[in-house]
């Protein structure tokens, strides 16, 4: 999917909003935006905080009105799904609560990340700015790892 749009904006973008518009994107977020930013050969450092901001923005969004939504939508497939993500995920977090979701944010795999860090904090009910701190550092340690990984080791592969 990330391919797919890099490919679609790329004609149309200059590549650092192009790398933006990845980042704001739940499930791709900063690490398809730092990785496309490689591949666009966008400086680390600007991507760095190109990625880390357009992951961000949508956030305080999601945490303040994501409850009302998912309220609304309660009975379709998607909510469900990830209503039944945040409850696999209870455990992990709640045993560390703030700490255990900025771990979980700050993880570079598939299915974590800000987007379903803010879907847990929301399902879990946690503290508004408590959750917002969790998930502004993980999404720093995010960016870092996935900077050192993509300009660092991939950047020695290609």
């Amino acid at each position: 999917m990330a391919d797919y749009l890099i490919n679609l904006f790329s004609n149309v973008f200059p590549s650092e909003i192009v790398i933006f518009i990845l980042s704001l994107i739940p499930t791709i977020e900063l690490r398809g935006g730092i990785l496309a930013a490689k591949f666009l050969n966008v400086e680390m450092i600007k991507a760095f905080f190109i990625c880390f901001f357009g992951t961000l923005v949508p956030i305080p969004f999601v945490l303040l009105f994501l409850e009302k939504i998912m309220d609304f939508f309660k009975n379709t497939k998607f909510v469900q799904w990830l209503n039944r993500k945040a409850e696999k995920n209870r455990g992990k977090i709640e045993k560390y609560k703030t700490f255990g979701l900025m771990l979980f944010v700050a993880i570079p795999l598939p299915g974590t990340g800000a987007w379903t860090g803010a879907l847990a904090a929301v399902v879990l009910k946690m503290d508004i700015k408590h959750a917002a701190l969790s998930i502004i550092v993980g999404s720093l340690i995010a960016d870092i790892i996935m900077c050192l990984v993509s300009y660092g080791a991939l950047g020695l592969i290609f």
